[in-house]
């Protein structure tokens, strides 16, 4: 067995296909170690050769792991030799769909991401939004929100809320439970009248409690008794407001948004596939 292996993305576009694809499938050899590296954008021939030779340079002949999204089969095909380990993304599917599909695929290099400048309006009008409204800042313009995330400090409320912006194209607002609206049990009006875009975001104690002791050790706010009683606090207050609940301990970001979006019956198909966010 491998202690260690060189792996690289290539793609004719960003390379985020590839990236993706590949670390889903290499966090499921979690006793090897991976030096990972990417190569975007080879649109040429000669861009093959010289990323190919990098390769072989870089990786000292331990056949280094290639995965590759490239669309062009000839450029593909300078990365498919002995030296490496290759593997094709979108080789894999793309001729059995054309098979079933009886159809012959574009074979377009990036053209999931060329999308129309309106798609791409919505995208960036949602990340700001999104920036614009984070850690409970303008309750006041919650309407427009698409999704609200409640929960006590550092349950993950800005990185799920950001995730949703970016992968998703949502609006997300995210308010924190602090000391008074948590003894007042009483939401804002702003949340208050969207109540059906909400949810609220909760872990375990002990988790909690690690989590804020490494940015403020020693502090009341980062005690174990001052985690079980907000959470406490706002397990009480969501119950109260029948607010779908999304646990956070021990979930990956992707995870975590993924239920959230579950929870509102909204759509996961990226804006730039043309998804809507459709509630129930």
């Amino acid at each position: 067995m491998w202690n260690s292996k060189e792996v690289y993305y290539i793609s004719d576009s960003t390379g985020i296909l590839a990236t993706n694809l590949g670390q889903a499938l290499l966090c499921q050899f979690p006793e090897i170690n991976f030096h990972e590296e990417h190569l975007p954008f080879i649109r040429t021939k000669e861009e093959a050769r010289q990323a190919l030779a990098y390769i072989l340079e870089s990786s000292g002949g331990r056949r280094p792991i290639v995965f590759s999204t490239i669309m062009d089969r000839e450029i593909m095909a300078i990365f498919d030799v002995p030296e490496v380990e290759f593997f094709d993304a979108y080789e894999m599917f793309l001729s059995r769909l054309e098979e079933c599909l009886e159809a012959k695929a574009l074979r377009v290099p990036g053209f999931l991401r060329q999308a129309d400048n309106v798609t791409m309006a919505r995208r960036v009008e949602a990340i700001h939004f999104t920036l614009d409204h984070d850690d409970g800042v303008r309750p006041s313009e919650y309407d427009q929100a698409q999704v609200i995330l409640l929960g006590v400090s550092r349950t993950g409320k800005t990185p799920v809320s950001v995730y949703l912006a970016t992968q998703i194209g949502l609006k997300v607002a995210n308010f924190p439970l602090t000391g008074d609206t948590l003894i007042r049990a009483q939401l804002p009006e702003g949340v208050l009248s969207n109540l059906r875009r909400a949810v609220g975001l909760t872990t375990r104690p002990e988790i909690l409690h690690q989590v804020r002791k490494k940015r403020y050790p020693d502090s009341r706010y980062a005690s174990l008794t001052t985690c079980i009683e907000e959470i406490e606090q706002a397990r009480r207050l969501f119950s109260r407001y029948r607010l779908s609940v999304v646990d956070t301990a021990g979930k990956s970001i992707e995870e975590i948004a993924t239920q959230v979006l579950q929870e509102l019956g909204i759509s996961k198909k990226p804006a730039h596939l043309g998804g809507k966010a459709a509630r129930r």
